[in-house]
């Protein structure tokens, strides 16, 4: 049976660690008593967090590493030695309509939120499973649970992390492993990654604070926890899709949920 993985004294992974919620999940893992390794395609934002981690009395490491490209990943994995929590964290968004997506836009952000759980997931998730014992966290999104205007291909991304962890759950569980997988399906976070969106009704579904976040999915971490929602209300969407779809459509448009993107910039490079 999976359980929850004690983050004092295990090696924790998190890709994209080098800034957003990556960063601030590499400090409070950090915090807790693991020692983290920080995966980031920006060797000098990996290194910050890493100083930034040491400095206050943590271990950790950092190494620039492209998870889209496959050979990378399996040559990083390599050096990396024993795993015992993997953050799939690593995310791209474009905001772009479908029209207005370039063909590399749509690329990358398949390449960076989906083919890259593959490649690293499957370079760690062997020792675990050797051992009886490890996490694997996914970190989709809310619209891995609905589609929104101006996200065909991040929301697409995210359908397929969320049904990526679902698998490998199922996979995990019925042999008996061991170790444990927790998907993490948030609203917007104030990382900067989205950057100029809004929300209409904020009491209902505010945007979420980076430490906020980063604190819940450890604490599921350490939990065994297998699912993070955030907030609390998004839950309801599974049960919303017995609903015709023009109701379900329209009380989407009640929420301002297809106009959030409207005002996005993103983040700055």
């Amino acid at each position: 049976m999976a359980r929850g993985t004690r983050l004092s004294g295990a090696t924790v992974l998190i890709t994209g660690g080098g800034s957003g919620l990556g960063r601030r999940m590499a400090l409070e893992a950090a915090r807790r008593g693991g020692r983290v390794l920080v995966w980031d395609l920006d060797a000098r934002a990996g290194i910050a967090v890493r100083d930034e981690i040491r400095a206050a009395g943590g271990r950790a490491e950092a190494q620039a590493v492209d998870v889209t490209d496959r050979r990378a990943v399996q040559e990083a994995a390599a050096g990396a030695g024993t795993v015992d929590v993997l953050v799939n964290n690593a995310g791209v968004v474009s905001g772009r309509k479908l029209l207005d997506a370039t063909d590399q836009d749509i690329e990358r952000t398949m390449n960076v939120n989906v083919m890259a759980l593959y490649w690293v997931t499957r370079a760690f998730l062997g020792g675990m499973v050797d051992r009886g014992r490890g996490t694997v966290v996914t970190i989709a999104s809310a619209a891995g649970l609905v589609g929104v205007a101006r996200q065909t291909d991040y929301s697409a991304s995210k359908f397929a992390a969320f049904g990526f962890n679902e698998s490998l759950r199922a996979e995990l569980r019925a042999g008996h492993s061991g170790v444990n997988t927790l998907v993490v399906c948030p609203y917007y976070i104030d990382t900067g990654m989205f950057d100029g969106v809004r929300t209409r009704w904020p009491r209902l579904l505010p945007i979420l604070k980076e430490e906020q976040v980063a604190g819940a999915v450890l604490d599921a971490v350490e939990a065994g926890r297998h699912k993070v929602v955030l907030p609390p209300i998004v839950n309801l969407l599974p049960v919303l899709r017995i609903l015709p779809v023009s109701v379900f459509d329209r009380l989407m448009d009640v929420l301002g949920v297809n106009r959030t993107m409207d005002h996005f910039t993103g983040r700055e490079g």
